[in-house]
């Protein structure tokens, strides 16, 4: 599992196996909670905010609009605007990095994130919610803070690491749900899509 630079190597390691004796299978987990597919509490840049815990559950669940941001830069601005983005929003970002499967490579300083006039421009539009298809909302030579505080400060939570190759652009319902970790700065959480059948 590739994992941000600096922070911990994830280890998922059987402590416990029905085939040497034991009473059950029992797996030992250590991960950042920013490990893999995750969702960013406010608390993660400001002290004193939400954690994961407090997550509003149709901040990451109900209806989600994927688009397709191509181009081999950051996601900009003006990328965005070609999308229209609306408050409230949950907007879902394709970009070249679900062209690939990164999660079975090294990681990449390459990837594709929004830069800071991205992040203004989404927390000006007021969307309630954005999902990037690599580990970091920001590209890894932006000024990573600015754009989390950005977006976390509007009231926009961030969903980060997701594999949105099979998703065409359009309309789905989203469920997202992070572990519930008491005052966490973010937790793993599973993020799937299904077609959006509502009128």
């Amino acid at each position: 599992m590739p994992h941000y630079p600096g922070d911990p190597v994830p280890e998922i390691k059987r402590v416990q196996a029905l085939e040497e004796g034991a009473e059950a299978n029992v797996t030992h987990l250590s991960l950042s909670a920013h490990a893999g597919t995750h969702v960013d509490a406010p608390v993660h840049f400001f002290s004193g905010r939400a954690g994961i815990d407090e997550l509003p559950l149709d901040a990451t669940m109900g209806r989600a609009r994927v688009v397709h941001v191509p181009g081999e830069g950051q996601v900009s601005a003006e990328a965005l605007r070609a999308h229209d983005p609306r408050p409230g929003e949950r907007l879902l970002l394709r970009t070249r990095n679900s062209d690939r499967r990164w999660w079975e490579l090294p990681f990449q300083e390459s990837f594709a994130g929004l830069t800071r006039e991205a992040a203004d421009f989404l927390a000006e539009r007021r969307v309630g919610c954005v999902g990037v298809d690599y580990l970091s909302v920001a590209g890894f030579h932006e000024d990573s803070p600015a754009v989390h505080r950005t977006l976390l400060d509007a009231g926009i939570w961030i969903i980060e690491g997701l594999y949105l190759g099979e998703a065409a652009p359009g309309d789905y319902e989203l469920i997202c749900l992070p572990l519930r970790v008491a005052g966490s700065d973010g937790a793993p959480a599973r993020a799937l899509l299904r077609p959006w059948t509502r009128g």
